[in-house]
């Protein structure tokens, strides 16, 4: 499997901020978000093949952690991923894959499904991407059948990164759209920008936002902490 990096920190978004945990960060993905905080997994993808003893051995090497979180790119894509999760569950461990739900979950052992489907504002501009991968993304980004797979798979979390207020009108579209019942406090609004400063530039609106509709205000905590930086 191709792994971009494995580090040890905490988790900075969602339900378990906070959390110590084992983030194994995947290489590769079928999306092209402009705003992108990990184009080295996803536009440029890198890393080095591990096989899965390989990677639960990284895993071990911190056990203060109970957690583990699957990330990519886009983790769904590997194809050893479902040995890969069946062998942290059978180590014990709290497992959150982060995924856009552009495929399904066909079986995955997962305890929160962090589901982050992309709106209109994450499609790349002409000129940002080789030609035809604005198709490509576009025709990919929102799946709501897949999306509901996972809704009924295990717990989860609705994660919509937001960039300007009418973004809401795209994300309600979308919950109309859904066959499985989405509590209010399920779906996260998280403000786009990839320092602190963007990320509080947006805050008001998004509290706003979560105030009015009863959504969950989604900080970026490490970014707050360390910065936009790898292995954080």
């Amino acid at each position: 499997m191709r792994i971009s990096e494995i580090f040890y920190s905490i988790q900075g978004e969602g339900q378990l901020t906070g959390v110590p945990s084992v983030f194994i960060r995947t290489s590769g993905c079928n999306l092209r978000c402009r705003w992108c905080d990990t184009k080295y997994a996803s536009w440029d993808p890198d890393g080095e093949e591990y096989e899965i003893g390989e990677i639960l051995s990284r895993v071990e090497a911190h056990p203060a952690a109970a957690h583990c979180v699957i990330t990519g790119g886009e983790p769904m894509i590997a194809k050893e991923m479902p040995q890969l999760a069946a062998a942290l569950r059978e180590a014990g461990k709290h497992i959150t894959i982060e995924t856009a739900a552009t495929l399904p979950p066909a079986g995955i052992a997962c305890d929160l499904a962090s589901l982050s489907p992309k709106l209109r504002n994450a499609t790349p501009l002409e000129g940002e991407i080789a030609p035809g991968w604005i198709e490509k993304h576009e025709a990919r980004r929102l799946q709501p059948e897949v999306i509901d797979a996972w809704l009924a798979h295990c717990d989860f979390q609705l994660k919509f990164v937001v960039s300007e207020t009418q973004d809401i009108d795209e994300i309600e579209a979308l919950l109309a759209q859904l066959r499985h019942p989405v509590p209010s406090h399920q779906v996260l609004l998280m403000p786009e920008g990839l320092s602190s400063s963007a990320v509080r530039s947006r805050q008001a609106t998004l509290i706003a936002l979560c105030k009015e509709r009863g959504y969950r205000y989604c900080n970026r905590l490490h970014l707050e902490l360390f910065g936009n930086t790898r292995g954080t």
